[in-house]
């Protein structure tokens, strides 16, 4: 039963509204009828004419009289199909399945074979005008057997007319005259049911009893024909000569069909007398389908004898007698099908085909799953298009024609966002164009007529139509159809459009609710409903708020304080007469949702006046009525109300409903409504200030979980009546559930970006809304909706999908109550097409003919399906005097290859032939008819054309030609052919050939081709008659390189295998690699192995050799055209064996050999450095053929990256002297490298690995890094220097000479590390050994420094040659003994070695001529010169390997003035030498004590003797008694005081005197008294 909602469920008004009176009546009486099909017929026609008689009425009353004249046609009309269909249905009552069989084969086509009652329902005048029979006899039609079946209103859904059937081949040549007869034509299909024929006798009676039930319904016997009187139906039966001979006709085809197949049969039998078990060649596969929709499961059997095929449902035999009309078994090309018509829900099962003969039982399953559409969408318009009707059409001018209707640039799936403008549009092609008549072109949404509005609009230019979405909104999400009629006949084009959410303006807030609607309005109270959105925003949604807008105005008014969560909810306080439009907001604890579109406009009316407006408006609507009530008369208390109900409860109200009271007077009434608690009497009235109008109220503010009664009152000027009935005690509760998941999803592929995911509905699902489904990439954890508004129904096609990948998917139940919990994961489904059916083949050619049998080839279908073609059934046709006549089969089991002998033909006729491919989705469409060919000897001695003509490994210069050789060689053997090419374009006269000289192989790759030009080609067979007909032209083939091609490449492992690889990344689930050697298939080639995993492929090579030449092809079936080669000559055979032998015999590449060094801390390191590595790769260390391993010793690492190979040792010990070696493995490349340490090249690295130990852990604290050294400054003095590292404040450095230390008064700074100690003028005392110590808590080190023997040597020469370096020029001085040349240095040491030359003479040193160092000078003293000493003197400095020589001129002028100064400085050197002088002896100052005696004494000198006097304070001082003065033997002076006293201090001095000059020596005496005297003194003063 049609769920419908509450409000609705229970009123009058429903009835009135969506039930019509006369269809209420023809559903009950087909409710009521359940006896045999020709009284059920009897009634349809009865319910009909009551529709015609009331329609008459109705056309009197309110039509034209055209319309009455058209009623009147198709009333007249639809009496004589009436007829048919108790004539049709009473001959089926009567005749058997074998009966159908003859009628179908008489007229040919199985288009004509169904149902009459469906081509009843081909009028729409009949439709529109006849609403109670159409509507009664779809009912029956499509099997709707239950009573409470709620149709509703027709008017704006998709118009139930028929779907054009295929063309027909009755009387092809009379096909466009007019037809002065009828044909009955019964709902017969052409079924063949045969059982195991073990005895021809089985076979003749079989044959028998089809005949005689073929006559029963030619003669008619048993069949009633019931006549009605009218004037129509005798005209009818007065033309019933045509008819009798058509049967008459029927009968001899039967006839002659049922000699043909015993013919057959014994053909059979003598062809193969071997039995064999039956086998299934193609199984029936599973189908998940529509309610009303046919399906038909195929399969293929072989065996002998021939199997009879049972089909079962459910392990039950189907049994066709039992169910007539239902199930259709065939037998078709060796095609075993079984067909299921307008299936229903209780036709979901399992179904399974059994073949047995006497060798044995085979059976194969398949399901069937039948979907049922739920809610508004009526199913039988959505598969209206499986009716089949005639092809014929009446256009409104009267005349029959027959239209083409195609579209063209065709609207695919649509994918839109809220808010944007979406247009969908296709090219109409319609055939003849006739200018006159124009289409009806309508669109449908979900299968309900679309008509203008402001969201919605809709053009026509002539060619093209469109629809335009506006402002797109999730309302708009659907299935669109477009529907182009002309007249009775037309097509449609369908594509679904989705629409998302928009981008909420808040963050994480949910989507937009959908599909506001108003329901049950009243004068003052509407109940609003709406649909819950699919998306969230990630939190669940915690409720709803309404908002009301009067029409004209802007204004919204939020309805709810609180968020309601039911998608229902009751709005009050309308004014009466006002129009109101309502929104929906969504809201989570991220925020509200952006609104819903608007309402519908809805007027606050009482429903009667709302009916009366709509049928006679008085004026065109304005949103606002204005009602006025008229006075009242004698006022009269109303009554109470009736039938009050509680027609929805929930947690937030509770909606009471009831009817007005029969006494109410003529005034208006209004409403008081009163509550109590169940149980007691304590009645409150609800809505205190304000009565209510409407029969509706909403009662709020009540206590959820409790039981409540509820009382009306009436109301109006003469008072209140008494309360209604009570309501049974109603819980504050929800009564409508939140829905169960759905369960048993379940996706099935359908194209490239899309799937069909099918579910079961949840259990005890009510009031369901639809259904919301969602996508997530397996393992990505993301989820997205694949559709906005709920889709009713258990399936849905997931469009938007990216191909290649693998997607789950979920589904979840909707209803007012809520949306239910997400149903369990879907498998996972990788997106790619489903395979169908394959297209027909073509270009069907002879390829030999003899006396009684030919030989036909074909070309491959175009489209294959999706899977690969597993054979052809090929039919021909005799054609006599240009009249074809049947098909029959030429061979039951299908054939693999494109060529085919049919035997058994007639010499001299001439036939016609098709061919029809199959594969695993079943039998595809049969081919055109070929040409017709004659059945003869062919004769000729040339050869016949070749066939299989293909192009392959097709690229931008190149492609490859292969063709098979002819059937028919003509008169002698094939020696070559010849391959003609020109390009699609041209004319017949530019075929070119390719070749001058026949071709002996069966390929060719053809060069020098121009990229994006497109080409066709063709072969040609020579024997020695000649060239031979050329094989049929090729598909045209453009030059081009497609992007991602692939080549063979070929690759040698690392066992030596050499093998050719091909790589294919368009492969279908049932593509293959082949593999050929010069264009041959490989099969089963000793020498080769083949292997394919996914979409890779190798051949390889056993053991390669000159057998092996030859071109290896690979082609990668069901694809378009992947195909490579490559060719192994000889050279590249040398090529490939010398690789192998490499691979088969590695080595692992060095770079280096295995070699050893010593590390910062004193660490061996042993490596070695490979080319490359693979991560396998391994390394064992050998220790004097010991093996050693990773530990505490030795650390060992392999690095695959950079191919090093290592081995630390910690420290070098005695015991590790001897052999190391590394061994390499990587796979199965191997390699070595040893290295020996012993006896003299162990000891040194062992030395070094402890001197680096050692000085590891010296730089751990400060240490010297340029250990101490010497250097000589510009000055020539030593600087001792070192550089240290690691040196902070607490850092000490002490020098050392010979273990003694060096008191240095300067601290070091340590400046950019340098230590230094300077040692000036440096000579032989400053050699010895120098140490240098550096110390704090981190440790010490020391530096030492030996400057001795050489090492000083090497020193004092550096500084030697310094102190060269510093010699200044030579000068000349006179002395008084002569004349000195001399030069300074810096300072002079003894291991400079001096030497003089005079005018290149070495000077021998005498007492006149010497030399010597005085300081820092060195000279060269001349006593007493004489003229014989000038010349050019050198001074020459030695440093112990360098001379540096000094040179100065002492002649001329200079000689001359030196000498002259020597000669005065002599004289001043005589006179100093003989003036007076003292000599010594004299002290400055004497301290004496008074009362001692005083004795000084001096020498004097002079020469003469000098005179000697005194002087005391500068005054002249003579010998007295006191002071003696002395002087003796001329040198000896004297000075005595015997007792000195005070008065002898002061100053004294002695003056000498001779001719030469006078000196004078001073000393002063200074006499103190002792302490004790001088207190002693002072007392006695005192």
């Amino acid at each position: 039963m049609m769920s419908l909602p509450f409000y609705q469920r229970h009123h009058e008004h429903y009835d009135r509204a969506y039930r019509h009176k006369a269809l209420s009546s023809t559903v009950s009486q087909y409710q009521k009828e359940t006896k045999s099909k020709s009284a059920l017929y009897a009634q349809g026609s009865a319910a009909y004419a009551r529709g015609s008689a009331a329609y008459r009425h109705s056309s009197a009353a309110g039509f034209s009289l055209e319309s009455s004249a058209a009623y009147s046609h198709g009333s007249s009309a639809h009496d004589l199909e009436s007829a048919a269909y108790s004539y049709g249905s009473t001959a089926y009552d009567h005749s058997a399945a074998q009966s159908k069989r003859s009628a179908a084969y008489s007229l040919d086509s199985e288009s004509l074979s169904t149902s009459s009652a469906a081509y009843s329902h081909a009028s729409e005048s009949i439709n529109k005008l006849a609403a109670a029979y159409r509507l009664g006899s779809e009912a029956y039609s499509f099997g709707l057997k239950n009573s409470n079946l709620m149709i509703e209103d027709q008017s704006y859904k998709m118009s139930p007319k028929a779907k054009r059937a295929k063309q027909s081949l009755i009387s092809e040549d009379k096909e466009n005259k007019a037809l002065d007869y009828s044909v009955p034509i019964f709902t017969g299909r052409e079924v063949n049911i045969s059982g195991i024929t073990d005895t021809e006798e089985e076979r003749i009676k079989e044959s028998a009893a089809y005949v005689a039930k073929r006559n029963l319904f030619a003669t008619g016997e048993g069949v009633s024909v019931s006549k009605v009187a009218k004037t129509s139906e005798e005209e009818h039966h007065e033309k019933k000569s045509r008819k009798v001979a058509i049967r008459e006709s029927a009968e001899r085809v039967a006839m002659k069909k049922t000699l043909e197949e015993t013919q057959a049969f014994h053909r059979k039998l003598n062809q193969d007398k071997l039995l064999h078990a039956p086998e299934f060649i193609i199984e029936p596969r599973s189908h998940t389908i529509w309610e009303k929709e046919n399906v038909r499961f195929n399969c293929s059997v072989a065996g002998w004898p021939e199997p009879r095929v049972t089909w079962y449902k459910n392990n039950v035999p189907i049994d066709v007698q039992a169910h007539p009309g239902k199930y259709i078994i065939q037998s078709r090309y060796g095609l075993h099908s079984l067909e299921i018509t307008e299936c229903e829900f209780d036709d979901t099962a399992q179904y399974h085909a059994s073949a047995m003969n006497v060798k044995g039982e085979v059976s194969v399953y398949a399901s069937l799953v039948v979907k049922r559409y739920k809610g508004e969408i009526d199913a039988s318009l959505l598969h209206a298009r499986n009716l089949s009707l005639s092809p014929f059409a009446v256009t409104p001018h009267g005349y029959a024609s027959r239209f083409e209707i195609s579209f063209v640039d065709k609207f695919d799936v649509a994918f839109g966002r809220e808010g944007e403008t979406m247009s969908l549009g296709c090219t109409v092609v319609i055939n003849p164009d006739i200018k006159r008549f124009k289409p009806d072109v309508e669109w449908y949404r979900n299968g309900v007529l679309i008509t203008p509005s402001k969201w919605v609009q809709m053009q026509w230019s002539g060619e093209r139509a469109s629809l335009t979405l506006t402002h797109a909104n999730k309302e708009d999400e659907g299935l669109y159809t477009l529907r182009v009629a002309m007249g009775e006949y037309y097509e449609e084009y369908s594509g679904y459009v989705f629409v998302r959410d928009a981008d909420a303006e808040i963050p994480g807030a949910p989507g937009a609710p959908l599909d506001v609607q108003c329901l049950d309005a009243n004068k003052d109270y509407v109940i609003v409903s709406w649909k819950q959105p699919a998306v969230d925003g990630g939190n669940p949604i915690l409720g709803y708020f309404i908002d009301r807008c009067e029409v004209g105005t802007s204004h919204w008014t939020q309805c709810n304080e609180n968020p309601v969560k039911f998608a229902r909810f009751p709005v009050t306080g309308l004014i009466e007469g006002r129009s109101y439009i309502f929104r929906v907001r969504a809201v989570n604890k991220a925020g509200v949702s952006l609104p819903s579109r608007v309402s519908e406009p809805v007027a606050a009316l009482d429903p009667a006046d709302r009916a009366r407006l709509r049928s006679h408006p008085s004026a065109p609507w304005t949103g606002q009525i204005i009602v006025t009530e008229e006075e009242p008369a004698e006022g009269v208390v109303p009554g109470p109300p009736t039938d009050l109900q509680v027609i929805e409860a929930t947690k937030n109200y509770v909606v009471l409903s009831w009817k007005p009271p029969g006494q109410r007077g003529h005034e208006g009434i209004m409403y008081f409504v009163e509550k109590c608690v169940a149980g007691t009497e304590d009645w409150q009235r609800v809505n205190t200030e304000i009565p209510v109008k409407s029969p509706r109220f909403a009662v709020f503010d009540l206590s959820e979980g409790k039981s409540y009664c509820f009382r009306v009152r009436c109301c109006n000027s003469a008072g209140i009546g008494e309360p209604s009935e009570a309501t049974e005690a109603t819980i504050v509760d929800d009564k409508l559930d939140i829905p169960k998941a759905p369960g048993r999803i379940m996706p099935t592929r359908n194209t490239d970006t899309s799937v069909v995911v099918t579910w079961t509905e949840p259990p005890d699902a009510k009031e369901l809304v639809g259904y919301y489904i969602e996508s997530s990439v397996e393992g990505s954890g993301r989820w997205e909706p694949c559709n906005n508004n709920p889709v009713k129904g258990t399936r849905f096609v997931c469009h938007g999908l990216s191909t290649g990948e693998n997607y789950i998917f979920r589904v979840r139940a909707v209803n007012a109550a809520g949306l239910s919990e997400f149903s369990q994961e879907s498998e996972p489904i990788e997106v790619k097409a489903a395979i169908a059916a394959p297209s027909p083949p073509y270009d069907i050619v002879v390829l030999e003919s003899v006396r009684d049998s030919m030989v036909l080839g074909w070309k491959q279908p175009e489209a294959i399906g999706g899977t690969e073609i597993t054979g052809y059934y090929v039919n021909y046709r005799e054609v006599v005097d240009g009249v074809p006549g049947k098909w029959k089969e030429a061979n039951i089991k299908a054939v693999t290859e494109r060529a085919y002998r049919i035997q058994n033909l007639k010499e001299n006729m001439v036939y016609q032939f098709q061919v029809a491919a199959a594969n695993l989705a079943g039998v595809g469409a049969p081919s055109k008819p070929s040409k017709p060919f004659k059945c003869e000897e062919w004769t000729i001695a040339v050869p016949g054309p070749p066939h299989d003509v293909k192009c392959t490994e097709v690229r931008k210069d190149s492609l490859v030609l292969l063709w098979k050789e002819p059937v028919y060689s003509g008169r002698s053997p094939i020696v070559g052919y010849y391959v003609d090419m020109k390009e699609t374009e041209a004319k017949e006269e530019r075929w070119r050939s390719v070749n001058e000289k026949p071709l002996q192989k069966k390929y060719l790759k053809i060069g020098g081709l121009t990229q994006g030009v497109s080409y066709v080609f063709r072969v040609r067979a020579t024997n020695q008659a000649g060239v031979g007909k050329p094989s049929d032209v090729t598909d045209a083939v453009i030059a081009e390189t497609r992007p991602g091609t692939k080549e063979v490449v070929v690759d040698v492992d690392d066992n030596g295998v050499i093998s050719l690889n091909f790589e294919c990344d368009q492969m279908s689930p049932d593509s293959k690699f082949i593999w050929s050697k010069n264009y041959e298939p490989i099969e089963d080639d000793p020498r080769l192995n083949m292997d394919t995993k996914g979409g890779k492929s190798k051949l390889s090579f056993k053991d390669l050799g000159e057998d092996d030449l030859g071109i290896y092809s690979c082609i990668v079936t069901d694809t378009d055209g992947v195909s490579s080669s490559y060719t192994i000559d000889e050279e590249e055979m040398k090529r490939l064996l010398a690789l192998s032998h490499e691979r088969q015999f590695p080595t692992v590449p060095l770079i280096s050999e295995l070699a050893v060094e010593i590390l910062e801390k004193g660490e061996v390191r042993f490596w070695l450095q490979a080319e490359k590595l693979s991560g396998n790769a391994k390394a064992n260390f050998v220790f004097n053929d010991k093996e050693i391993f990773n530990g505490e010793k030795y650390k060992m690492k392999v690095d695959h990256n950079t191919g090093l190979v290592e081995m630390i040792m910690d420290k070098l010990e005695e015991k590790d002297e001897g052999t190391y070696t590394f061994q390499l493995q990587d796979g199965k490349a191997t390699n070595q490298s040893s290295l020996v340490l012993i006896g003299d090249v162990f000891k040194k690295l062992q030395d070094e690995a402890d001197f680096q130990r050692k000085e590891w852990h010296r730089k751990q604290g400060p240490h010297f890094v340029d250990k101490l050294g010497w250097e000589v400054t510009d000055e020539c003095n030593v600087m001792l220097k070192c550089k240290v590292a690691n040196i902070k404040k607490e850092t000490h450095i002490v020098w050392y000479k010979d273990d003694r230390e060096i008191m240095v008064d300067e601290e070091h700074d340590f400046k950019d590390g340098v230590c230094t100690l300077l040692i000036s003028e440096f000579s032989k005392k400053d050699a010895g050994t120098y140490e240098v110590i550096l110390k704090d808590d981190r440790g010490k080190d020391s530096s030492e420094l030996k400057l001795k023997d050489t090492a000083f040597a090497d020193l004092m020469n550096e500084v030697c040659r310094k102190i060269a370096l510093s010699a200044t020029d030579l000068k000349i001085q006179s002395t008084a003994e002569g004349i000195r040349l001399y030069s300074y240095v810096t300072y002079y040491v003894e291991d400079l070695r001096v030497g003089w030359v005079h005018n290149d003479t070495q000077i021998k040193f005498t007492d006149r001529m010497k030399t010597g160092v005085t300081g820092e000078q060195i000279w060269l003293q001349i006593n007493e010169p004489t003229p014989q000493d000038k010349g050019r003197y050198i001074m020459e400095l030695f440093d112990g390997n360098t001379t540096h020589k000094k040179t100065v001129d002492l002649s001329g002028q200079a000689f001359d003035e030196a000498f002259a100064e020597f000669e005065r400085l002599k004289q001043a050197a005589i006179a100093e030498k003989n003036r007076a002088r003292v000599l010594g002896g004299l002290p400055d100052v004497v301290t004496i004590q008074e009362g001692k005696a005083l004795n000084l004494s001096c020498t004097v000198w002079g020469d003469p003797t000098p005179e000697v006097s005194w002087l005391k304070n500068e005054k002249s001082f003579v010998s007295d008694a006191n002071c003696i003065l002395k002087f003796e033997s001329g040198k000896n002076v004297s000075f005595s005081i015997s007792t000195v006293s005070t008065q002898d201090s002061g100053k004294y001095s002695i003056v000498v005197k001779n001719k030469y000059g006078t000196e004078t020596s001073d000393v002063t005496v200074s006499v103190y008294i002792p302490e004790e005297e001088r207190e002693s003194e002072q007392e006695k003063k005192q």
